[in-house]
C-alpha cells in the first residue's frame, strides 16, 4: 500500500512558477517509477513527466524547458518545479506511483490532485 499526498497548487500569473511536492508513504521500497500527470476540464488525464528508478527522466512537449522533476528520496518525496506557467498549464495535477503487483501487474496510486490555476 501507498499513499501520495500532493501540494503546492495555487493561483499563479501567467509566467510565474510554483513547485509542487508528492509525499509518498507506505510501502516506498516497492515503487518503481513516478510521474506528474494532469487534467483539464473537458480533456483526458495527461502525462506531465515521470522519473524511473535510475533518475532517468521524461517530459511532455509541451512542458520541456519550463518544468523540472526531481526528487529526493531521503524525504521519500518527488517535486515538480513549474517555470514560466501559461494558461494552458491549468489544470487538476496529479502524484503517481507504480508498483509491481502480483502477477506481474502494475499497480497504480494516485494522490487526491492539487489545482494549479494560471491566470491573470
Amino acid at each position: 500500500q501507498v499513499q501520495l499526498v500532493e501540494s503546492g497548487g495555487g493561483l499563479v500569473q501567467p509566467g510565474g512558477s510554483l513547485r509542487l511536492s508528492c509525499k509518498a508513504s507506505g510501502s516506498i521500497f516497492s515503487i518503481y517509477a513516478m510521474g506528474w500527470y494532469r487534467q483539464a476540464p473537458g480533456k483526458q488525464r495527461e502525462l506531465v513527466a515521470d522519473i524511473g528508478s535510475g533518475d532517468s527522466t521524461n517530459y511532455a512537449d509541451s512542458v520541456k524547458g519550463r518544468f523540472t522533476l526531481s526528487r529526493d528520496n531521503a524525504k521519500n518525496t518527488m517535486y515538480l518545479q513549474m517555470n514560466t506557467l501559461k494558461p494552458a498549464d491549468t489544470a487538476v495535477y496529479y502524484c503517481n506511483a507504480e508498483t509491481a503487483g502480483p502477477q506481474g501487474a502494475t499497480l497504480n496510486y494516485w494522490g487526491q490532485g492539487t489545482q494549479v490555476t494560471v491566470s491573470s
